[in-house]
């Protein structure tokens, strides 16, 4: 990697990556994906933003590096190790609200909540309380998904749900979207 590319990753998404691997976690967010994800953060100044699925905090970090500073995220996550590693190296920042809780047990408890920038990376949100969480979408807002192509940690049966799931959002007629054949396959759509 040249200086010239360490200089547009987050400085904490080295530690982040780190101690991911330190911790065995085998899930993280690819580092296209949250290139994207600071991206499309950037287009959103004064916003709310939620992560559903926290994991370390690698995509954290890089949607941090993108949002301005009148902008605040949740991210939630039910693994108090991993949510630990977000909190160790991310926690300083107040933008930033950090949630230990059940996928389920959140969106149901939030659900008046309206954010304009969803990243849905577990299953609650993306799999499962699908049509809740596409409720808490502001007009105008972003819901991303990544993880849309086949993946070698998939379990038996899942590319089933993708392929589900794309259809769904297809189907949808309060959605704009776009699937990207790139990275982990990505869909960004936005709410009209």
């Amino acid at each position: 990697m040249t200086d010239e590319i360490n200089q547009k990753i987050p400085e904490t998404y080295f530690d982040i990556d780190k101690a991911t691997k330190i911790c065995g976690f085998t899930m993280p967010s690819d580092i296209l994906t949250c290139s994207l994800l600071r991206t499309l953060a950037t287009s959103k100044p004064a916003s709310k933003f939620l992560e559903l699925g926290t994991a370390t905090g690698l995509s954290t970090s890089w949607i941090l590096d993108g949002m301005d500073d009148c902008s605040t995220i949740i991210s939630f996550d039910n693994d108090e190790t991993l949510l630990e590693i977000a909190q160790k190296f991310l926690g300083q920042d107040k933008r930033l609200t950090l949630v230990l809780s059940d996928g389920e047990e959140w969106v149901k408890t939030n659900s008046g909540q309206k954010f304009d920038y969803i990243f849905a990376d577990t299953w609650h949100g993306k799999y499962l309380l699908l049509e809740e969480v596409l409720e808490m979408l502001n007009r105008g807002g972003f819901y991303i998904v990544d993880d849309m192509l086949p993946q070698p940690n998939w379990p038996e049966g899942h590319q089933e749900k993708a392929i589900n799931l794309v259809k769904y959002l297809e189907n949808r007629n309060d959605l704009v979207l776009t699937k990207q054949h790139w990275a982990t396959g990505i869909i960004i759509a936005v709410k009209k």
